[in-house]
């Protein structure tokens, strides 16, 4: 038979199609049955951690860093378990990345603090030394935009139907509610920095964009 096929380009072409794409459905179909359901554990982000996602993504972060660690050894034992669907069940839009120039960043929570990468944002080569990573230093004055993120909360909650306000979740609230409760975890994050300007911002009642983004990367784990 596969000798006729090698004789027969158009047929062997055929039967290589129809090959590939039922193994393409064997490996797809049990996860579309799945629905990517949440993780247990798995929690929609707050809205000062989605004010941080919207800098990372404004500050193209993800063109140089992944979120997806593949079932490899020489991946998980660098940066832990590999990813599952169900982490990015409250993911819009995903950030897995299509390079790496630096490191994947899907569980940096577990192994970076806030200290750490303030210093990071401010000067990279001076933490990770030959470092081709470019400053950051307008994110210690920008302030995050806790209105838009309040807004994309609202908006999964009541499009995608994300648990905010339920029992254990994240809580959202009105926009004034949200603006408090970004403020009291900003209020934690910069009593573990440094950097008297943001710690004073932040006092005042301004969040710089630094510690949204800090809230972001801490919560990546």
């Amino acid at each position: 038979m596969f000798h006729f096929l090698e004789r027969n380009p158009f047929l062997f072409t055929v039967f290589l199609f129809i090959t590939v794409a039922w193994a393409g459905v064997v490996e797809a179909l049990p996860n579309f049955a799945k629905m990517s359901q949440p993780l247990v554990g798995t929690k929609p982000y707050t809205v000062l951690q989605l004010a941080g996602r919207q800098v990372y993504i404004k500050d193209s972060c993800n063109a140089c860093h992944s979120q997806l660690i593949r079932p490899f050894k020489s991946e998980t034992d660098r940066y832990g378990h590999y990813s599952v669907s169900g982490e990015y069940a409250y993911d819009r839009p995903f950030l897995w990345g299509s390079k790496r120039t630096g490191p994947d960043l899907h569980r940096v929570g577990n192994y970076r603090t806030t200290d750490w990468h303030e210093n990071h944002m401010w000067e990279p080569s001076a933490v990770v030394p030959g470092s081709i990573m470019p400053s950051y230093k307008h994110q210690f004055t920008n302030l995050a935009d806790i209105e838009t993120a309040w807004a994309e909360a609202e908006t999964v909650k009541k499009v995608f139907n994300v648990p905010y306000d339920k029992e254990g979740m994240p809580k959202l609230g009105t926009l004034n509610d949200a603006k408090a409760e970004a403020l009291e975890e900003a209020k934690k994050i910069a009593a573990g920095m440094k950097n008297q300007k943001v710690k004073d911002a932040v006092a005042s009642g301004k969040i710089p964009e630094i510690v949204a983004l800090i809230a972001y990367l801490n919560s990546l784990k």
